[in-house]
């Protein structure tokens, strides 16, 4: 059976991804799938800079807004999703565009990940995050470091979620939590992959990045925050603790100050995006594009002709 096409471009934050996904999707009639696991919550626009309407240019953009800041999803939650999104795409004869920099999101679709069928223990979850309330993140992390070495040193300790399902995982299921990633890499991508990682100079990331956070707070992330809070959502959530708003949350709640805030979003950022840049330097089905070198324009133009050129193919085949 013939694997259909799909399009992925991704990279670090603020590199530039949604601009020149926007403009691939309007030349070769394609609609995105966001792979963000921030902007896939409603009410939370600014901090996770999800594109708006006028900046969608009418490309029909999923996976954004799709769920409420209180409600569970996960990794695997994204690849049922994404792949119904992939296939209604396809039925209206247009081509789908994977675009975002959430590495987890990304590889669960383009290879097929195979998740772990233990069904979520709410009361084990709730024992470790009073744990890692009462301790701290490293505390829970280095739990997983004793459980599963492997996965301990992939996975962030303020990426809370994915530590307590890892412990989760090993303790339901008496195998490592990595078991499960290394099955996966056997299996092949049920997609013919066109795949593109944009980059820039390091100095110029993250003088963007820097810049993006002062945008942010101009816009008004302090007011996006606060609301969030007054309509109930608790800032120990998941998507609270996500980057930007917990630095806001600490100042709403004056333990810092908004001058630390901002230091510690860039400075946080920063790290992040370095952990995108190793996470997908480590997929060898990536074609590197340097923005600030070949240029947008030249990187579109590169990207559709990449396209265009795997169509005609297929057709004459």
């Amino acid at each position: 059976m013939e694997k259909k096409l799909l399009v992925v471009i991704v990279g670090p934050t603020a590199v530039g991804k949604t601009e020149i996904a926007i403009e691939v999707a309007k030349k070769i009639d394609a609609e995105i799938i966001s792979a963000d696991s921030m902007q896939i919550y409603r009410y939370m626009d600014i901090g996770t800079a999800k594109p708006s309407i006028a900046e969608q240019q009418g490309i029909v953009h999923h996976m954004i807004d799709i769920i409420y800041p209180d409600e569970e999803f996960s990794a695997a939650d994204f690849q049922v999703k994404a792949k119904e999104c992939i296939d209604d795409i396809y039925k209206r004869k247009k081509i789908p565009l994977l675009t975002g920099g959430t590495g987890f999101y990304i590889n669960s679709v383009c290879y097929n990940y195979t998740f772990s069928q233990v069904k979520r223990d709410d009361s084990f979850r709730r024992h470790l995050e009073k744990q890692a309330r009462q301790y701290g993140n490293e505390y829970l992390h280095k739990k997983l470091q004793k459980l599963d070495p492997v996965a301990a040193e992939k996975i962030h300790p303020n990426n809370l979620r994915r530590v307590i399902r890892a412990i989760e995982v090993c303790a339901k299921t008496g195998k490592p939590f990595s078991y499960y990633e290394e099955k996966t890499k056997k299996q092949k991508s049920p997609y013919d992959l066109l795949m593109y990682g944009l980059t820039r100079p390091r100095d110029e990331l993250y003088q963007r990045i820097d810049e993006r956070v002062i945008k942010m707070i101009d816009m008004g992330l302090v007011e996006e925050v606060q609301n969030l809070l007054n309509m109930g959502y608790s800032p120990n959530l998941n998507s609270m603790r996500g980057l930007g708003y917990r630095q806001i949350v600490d100042y709403l709640y004056g333990r810092t100050t908004l001058k630390e805030a901002i230091h510690l979003i860039a400075r946080d950022t920063r790290h992040y995006a370095k952990r995108q840049y190793t996470w997908f330097l480590r997929d060898n089905n990536i074609v590197w594009l340097d923005v600030s070198r070949e240029g947008k324009d030249k990187i579109i133009s590169k990207i559709v002709s990449d396209i265009e050129g795997k169509l005609k193919k297929n057709l004459e085949y």
